[in-house]
């Protein structure tokens, strides 16, 4: 149901255009000067305003100017007496939809009103598809532009149409959340819901009541009843982030929902119909991981409609470059400053570099070159990376100048050993924080402060 706010003086009129609008099945809010009116508009409680041109306190144009400045997209119909047409006239120069002397015929306000809806309506639409179109070509951007990243959003884009599962491995950071989104956005879902979980993230004990909501009453603190996570994709796409850190419960239950195209809630006993489509992604073999015992064959088989394997930032060195200059842009706008370009011995080091973290770390890591670097280009000297996975020192003496901070020193330092910590425990961050002395939070604090990626 639409709303609309009217801003009105007159109560007779207030209880006029109530009931007019009423019945034509519009939620109508009604008040009588400009200062009331705001706290609705600030809380995007309306879809339309009826505003009066005479008001006491603030007028009908100067409550206009304001709207303006709140939401530019919310259409106001100027309610004016038949002497205040030429200021009506000013007030749709200021921003107005439309204007409507009184008295006026009830037929032809609601026929304004709902072209002004259906004016909005298509507005929002046109901005929803440019920032979806904005949001894919920023997607690809951030993959690259080489051979092998072609080939894979050729892929993308053929599995796209379809309502196939798709599995997609790859290392940590090399894109897996991209591509999903990147084949949402190409299906016919695309107008659905996208809704990614971190399986690695929630707990086993409420993995159920998280996939799959729970009713009132299920449980000590379930105080009200829950959708979970499939039943808020419903129509759309869900992407099962690394999927193989799931139990093996919680693995049954969703083999259970993929072949019964059904839900329940925990607690609840009437199914809730499922139409959604999956998307699993792990940093780990998909088949070594079934061979192992730790991922479910028969699960394993249900996903693996479609495949696709990301290659390392390692595998596609021509993509660096590429990419570097592409996170440049966007820090640049993100911290306000005006970088301009890698130096040519930043380029080499960055060449030279492993990058276990992929294109994650990679982003991070000129995130803080640019906030380090005072102005002109990002030199060599800025870059701090992992020794481990690079022929020269993690950290130069010979690179020190009197514009390097004790502070840079150490936090590079950490660096060194939380991404060795991590290396060692195979990406398991809670192992790593154990290797380190201490806890998972710390951890997380230290790699967000050190621009590692999480």
């Amino acid at each position: 149901m639409e709303s609309i706010l009217v801003i009105e003086d007159n109560k007779d009129m207030q209880f006029l255009l109530s009931n007019i609008l009423n019945e034509e099945g519009f939620k109508v809010c009604c008040v009588g000067e400009g200062k009331n009116a705001f706290p609705v508009i600030n809380k995007g409680a309306t879809d339309l305003i009826l505003l009066d041109m005479r008001l006491p306190g603030m007028n009908g144009m100067a409550i206009l100017k304001k709207i303006g400045k709140i939401d530019k997209e919310i259409p106001v119909i100027m309610l004016t007496a038949y002497g205040e047409i030429k200021d009506a006239v000013k007030a749709m120069q200021l921003g107005a939809y439309d204007y409507i002397t009184k008295p006026f015929v009830n037929e032809e306000l609601i026929l304004i009103i709902r072209k002004a809806l259906k004016t909005r309506s298509l507005n929002k639409e046109v901005k929803s598809l440019r920032m979806k179109l904005n949001k894919k070509r920023i997607y690809e951007k951030e993959l690259g532009e080489s051979r092998a990243i072609k080939r894979i959003l050729k892929q993308a884009e053929l599995v796209a149409p379809t309502n196939m599962c798709v599995m997609i491995q790859g290392k940590s950071g090399t894109g897996k959340e991209v591509i999903a989104n990147i084949i949402h956005h190409k299906s016919n879902r695309k107008s659905k819901p996208f809704i990614a979980v971190d399986c690695g993230a929630i707990p086993a004990t409420l993995l159920e009541s998280e996939l799959f909501g729970y009713e009132k009453g299920a449980f000590t603190g379930a105080n009200s009843t829950k959708k979970g996570k499939f039943e808020k994709a419903n129509g759309g796409t869900i992407l099962l982030d690394e999927i193989t850190n799931l139990p093996f419960e919680g693995q049954a239950s969703i083999l259970r929902a993929i072949e019964e195209r059904k839900i329940n809630y925990v607690g609840g006993k009437k199914p809730v119909d499922l139409d959604v489509r999956i998307i699993a992604t792990t940093n780990l073999d998909f088949l070594q991981e079934v061979k192992k015992g730790n991922f479910r064959e028969d699960l394993y088989h249900r996903l693996n409609q479609f495949q696709i394997n990301l290659p390392t930032l390692k595998e596609r060195k021509e993509d660096i470059p590429v990419l570097a200059k592409e996170f440049l842009k966007e820090a640049n706008l993100e911290l306000g400053k005006n970088i301009k370009d890698f130096s040519v011995g930043a380029i080499r080091r960055l060449l030279n570099y492993d990058w276990p973290g992929n294109i994650r770390e990679l982003k991070h890591m000129v995130k803080k070159a640019v906030l380090l670097t005072e102005s002109g280009n990002i030199t060599g000297r800025i870059i701090f990376l992992d020794s481990a996975n690079q022929g020269d020192s993690i950290f130069n003496i010979e690179e020190i100048n009197d514009k390097t901070s004790f502070d840079q020193i150490i936090g590079t330092i950490e660096s060194d050993l939380i991404l060795k910590a991590i290396k060692k425990a195979k990406g398991n961050k809670t192992k790593a924080a154990k290797l380190l002395n201490m806890n998972r939070k710390t951890l997380y604090r230290k790699m967000n402060i050190l621009g590692i990626p999480l």
